[in-house]
C-alpha cells in the first residue's frame, strides 16, 4: 500500500494541483463575467452574496498595490512548500498534511495567476450577516488547509513527527 501511494502520488498531486487551480480560476473568470459592474447577486438574503471586487492587496485588503512585494512572497512560499512536499510525501503518516499542502499552494497560485495578469485578485464572495471582506475560492483553499494543518498538528502528529514536519520549530533542538 505504501508503495502504491507513493507511486500514484507523483501523478495524483499535480492533476490535483491543477484542477484547484482551474477550478479558481473558472470561478474567477464567471464572476467577471457575471458580477463585474452589476449588482450584488443574494444567494440567502442577508447572509450570503455574490459581489464583485478588485483586491490590490492581500487578506482584508492589507499591502493594497505592493504587487511587487507579493509576487517575491509567493515565489519564496512556492519553493519552501515544493520543498516540504518532495520531503515528506515518501512517508504515508504525513500524506495529509503534504495534501494540506497542496491545497493551500493551490489558493496561493490562484491569486498569483490574477495579480500576474491583472494586478488585482478577483473576489466575489461575501458573507453579509457578519460583514466579512469579500473573498474568492482560492482564499478558501489557504483558509480551510491552515484549519486542517492545525488540527493534524495538534490532534493527529505526535511530537516527533511535528519535528519532522518542521524541523525549524522543534523544541528538542532548542533543549539540547
Amino acid at each position: 500500500m505504501k508503495q502504491f501511494l507513493q507511486k500514484y502520488f507523483v501523478v495524483f498531486a499535480p492533476i490535483l494541483f491543477i484542477a484547484l487551480v482551474l477550478f479558481d480560476q473558472w470561478t474567477k473568470g464567471l464572476a467577471v463575467a457575471s458580477l463585474k459592474g452589476q449588482d450584488a447577486f443574494p444567494i440567502w438574503e442577508g447572509v450570503l452574496e455574490f459581489r464583485y471586487f478588485e483586491n490590490t492587496g492581500a487578506a482584508w485588503g492589507m499591502l493594497k498595490g505592493k504587487q511587487v512585494f507579493f509576487y517575491v512572497l509567493t515565489v519564496v512560499f512556492f519553493g519552501a512548500v515544493i520543498y516540504e512536499i518532495r520531503r515528506l510525501y515518501k512517508e504515508v503518516r504525513f500524506l495529509p498534511f503534504v495534501y494540506t499542502l497542496i491545497f493551500m499552494v493551490s489558493g496561493a497560485a490562484g491569486n498569483f495567476i490574477d495579480r500576474v495578469y491583472q494586478q488585482y485578485v478577483v473576489d466575489f464572495i461575501y458573507v453579509k450577516i457578519i460583514d466579512f471582506p469579500i473573498f474568492n475560492v482560492a482564499d478558501c483553499y489557504i483558509t480551510v488547509s491552515v484549519i486542517l494543518m492545525l488540527l493534524l498538528m495538534f490532534f493527529y502528529y505526535t511530537d516527533e513527527e511535528f519535528d519532522k514536519i518542521l524541523p525549524a520549530f522543534s523544541l528538542k533542538k532548542k533543549k539540547d
